[in-house]
């Protein structure tokens, strides 16, 4: 197929097939890592700009290392040294990174909807790397990658996750990604953080807050941490009860199958949400997910630019 979209905002938007395509064009990226020359000159002479008005390690970084990989100049943004604090706008500040031939704007912001709102003017590429509560659409393409990867398929799978589904962006990116190309989807947590509307938001999902029944018959369980940054209110009594509750821990895991995939889209607050033998443990692709996540950046820069005038496969 042809890749027709300008940005990378969210998830939900996609279809089936554009979200294919782009897993389809990170294999191919993922074999370039593999190589002695892990460069390709995709956007040779493109300005990348990581604008992160949101703290950030993995996502950042990967990003940053895409766009080198791909052979583009990039420009880190902190918003910290920034004239934001100083009570610039979000538009000014993007129109003058703009004015300063950015090709790609990579955006992270605590407000839902930022990247919408930043490409309804201008004339970069944006590419979201996570709005708030909203949505982290390369995080869904790299735990699909990986889920698919690893199990040949994601049609049919039952995929727990199970967290903080309230306040999680990765939550909605994965609900609306793996619902579109044909896996079942279970939420599971405290009832303050999953409620039952979640059951609405896509065919073959659902909601129960009993973590045996989540765990019963998944092929993979996906561990979101508690967004404490995001509440306004603690919604459970403490850690250790959430720990006591829903934590993934030895004797849990003893009830699942050999085969379970155990994902984490980091950071992993261990003995919280995750006992560290677990984290740690042989069914474990936290730190294969990393890996994948920088094919899967690789491949959105390169499909928002065209995806033209190179073979990956070179």
């Amino acid at each position: 197929m042809t890749w027709n979209r300008k940005h990378l905002l969210d998830l939900e938007s996609l279809t089936a097939e554009e979200i294919t395509h782009v897993l389809d064009t990170a294999r191919e990226f993922k074999a370039v890592g593999e190589r002695s020359i892990k460069k390709v000159p995709a956007l040779r002479g493109k300005t990348v700009v990581n604008f992160f008005v949101e703290p950030s390690t993995r996502t950042r970084i990967s990003f940053e290392l895409a766009a080198l990989r791909l052979s583009a100049d990039v420009i880190n943004f902190s918003a910290e040294a920034s004239s934001l604090k100083k009570g610039e706008t979000l538009r000014d500040t993007a129109r003058n990174l703009e004015a300063l031939n950015a090709d790609v704007i990579i955006i992270r912001h605590s407000a839902s909807g930022a990247p919408h709102f930043l490409a309804r003017f201008l004339n970069a590429h944006v590419l979201n790397a996570g709005d708030g509560s909203h949505e982290h659409p390369t995080q869904g393409l790299l735990d699909l990658f990986t889920i698919r990867e690893k199990k040949g398929r994601i049609q049919g799978l039952n995929v727990t996750i199970l967290g903080d589904i309230l306040y999680s962006r990765v939550a909605r990116s994965n609900i609306w990604a793996l619902s579109k190309l044909g896996a079942k989807v279970t939420l599971c947590g405290p009832p303050t953080l999953v409620p039952k509307i979640f059951e609405s938001f896509a065919p073959n999902v659902r909601v129960t807050w009993n973590i045996d029944d989540a765990l019963k018959g998944a092929d993979v369980v996906n561990l979101l941490r508690i967004q404490h940054e995001r509440q306004k209110a603690s919604m459970f009594p403490s850690t250790s009860e959430y720990a006591a509750l829903f934590g993934l821990n030895e004797a849990r895991m003893a009830k699942v199958g050999p085969d379970v995939l155990i994902m984490h889209p980091g950071p992993i607050n261990r003995g919280v949400e995750i006992d560290s033998s677990v984290a740690d443990g042989p069914q474990s692709v936290i730190l294969e997910q990393v890996t994948n996540g920088l094919a899967v950046r690789m491949a959105s820069l390169f499909l928002v630019n065209g995806g033209r005038g190179i073979s990956v496969a070179g």
